[in-house]
């Protein structure tokens, strides 16, 4: 059984510390140009150029939260104390940077500095959004820890599901991928009693291979094989697969989580029977709204006329990987961490998601006659990135930012005037 016992954890969130937090996420992330654009229906034309910005983009509430609360927890603390964090607060390479250079040590990723050995009584930890495992809050608890939690609650929403399934022994096939921090956090609720099990599918190739090792069984050592470092310790398809419970990690593509539970079902019926189902199936709808938000709005604008589209965001942010996803099939798409990935006209670096790799556009943007560029941007991602990857845009079709923001200031100072 799972221990109630839990690290210390403390609210930093003071009005005094707030205030100055807010003032400094502001400072650091704000834009002016987005902000005009989200205010005038998401569009904007300067000479020959027209920009159109999903209606839904950027930083969600649990983004925001995790910022301002490792931000808080660093002015919470004394300068001389040292305030540490896991991992990644979220996915944006900006955002941590801004973290770490704030005085705050990282115990993991490329910003390592500490381990969580390292750690005694009363030190302070922040958890990312993605949560952690369960193993790492028992070693933070038994360092005596004191722990900010910073976890979205929209993941831990998935956690109950997941803890449910295993304490009535339901195995949770959970629709993501198993290196992601926020997978692996949910995988570890599925073990948290004795008798959990879980199971993590990637996408509808892997999702068919358990459909048919429920309808017609197979090669058990084969499909441990093939699942390696998908499933929990002692996992046995013979056994695990006869009670099931669908979870995902919340930034997937809904639509495939979707397909994902319509295949398990039907396995399930075909073996067991339609009257059967309530004893072997059960599924909750677990995307998270935001994630769901950004891929409508995306959804939306990539109905209107476009000549290519930019996603910004960082290259291991899950959310932002779907919409470049749902880009590639219907205009030419690029995906972007930032604008210094714009060389020029003649060359861009994107990221291939599906291939996990970097690669050089030649002559993607055109500098003659009219074109429009869509612009969204993943859920980690911040408002000053977007601007600047549209100002870039901007200066390579011959109009320079600063003529871009002082049309945008006319326009604002017209609306106010009238």
């Amino acid at each position: 059984m799972p221990s109630a016992e839990k690290p210390k954890r403390i609210n930093v969130r003071r009005p005094d510390i707030m205030e100055k937090v807010k003032a400094e996420v502001v400072t650091h992330y704000r834009s002016e140009l987005v902000e005009y654009l989200r205010a005038n229906g998401s569009t904007f034309a300067y000479g020959d150029t027209g920009i159109r910005l999903a209606k839904e983009f950027g930083f969600c509430y649990g983004v925001e939260r995790a910022i301002d609360l490792a931000y808080a927890a660093r002015r919470h603390f004394p300068r001389e104390q040292p305030v540490y964090i896991l991992g990644e607060i979220i996915h944006n390479p900006h955002v941590n940077d801004q973290i770490r250079d704030m005085g705050v040590t990282f115990l993991s990723g490329s910003h390592k500095a500490a381990d969580i050995d390292d750690l005694g009584e009363g030190d302070p930890v922040v958890i990312p959004a993605f949560g952690t495992e369960v193993k790492v809050n028992e070693m933070l608890k038994a360092r005596g820890c004191t722990v900010i939690d910073a976890t979205c609650g929209d993941v831990m929403s998935v956690w109950k599901r997941v803890r449910q399934n295993a304490r009535e022994q339901v195995t949770s096939i959970i629709h993501g991928k198993a290196w992601h921090e926020e997978t692996k956090a949910t995988s570890s609720q599925a073990k948290a009693y004795e008798n959990g099990h879980y199971l993590v599918v990637f996408d509808l190739d892997e999702t068919d291979s358990v459909c048919r090792y429920i309808t017609r069984g197979g090669d058990r050592e084969a499909f441990l094989k093939k699942f390696e470092g998908a499933t929990s310790d002692g996992f046995d398809p013979d056994k695990h697969l006869e009670a099931i419970g669908l979870a995902n990690q919340t930034t997937m593509l809904r639509g495939e989580t979707e397909e994902v539970q319509r295949r398990l079902r039907a396995a399930m019926v075909e073996k067991n029977g339609e009257d059967a189902i309530a004893g072997h199936f059960r599924y909750f709808d677990t995307i998270c709204g935001a994630t769901q938000d950004r891929q409508d709005a995306l959804r939306d604008l990539l109905s209107r006329p476009m000549d290519l589209l930019l996603v910004v965001g960082g290259y291991n942010s899950s959310n932002t990987s779907h919409l470049a996803e749902m880009g590639e099939g219907k205009l030419p798409t690029y995906f972007i961490k930032d604008a210094s990935e714009i060389e020029s006209a003649e060359r861009l670096n994107h990221f291939l998601q599906h291939k996990q790799e970097m690669v050089i556009a030649e002559n993607w943007l055109p500098l003659e006659g009219e074109l429009t560029v869509g612009i969204t941007a993943g859920a980690s991602c911040p408002n000053n990135l977007i601007e600047e990857v549209i100002l870039k845009t901007y200066e390579l079709r011959g109009a320079p930012a600063s003529e871009v923001l002082d049309s945008i200031r006319a326009e604002s100072a017209d609306g106010m005037a009238q």
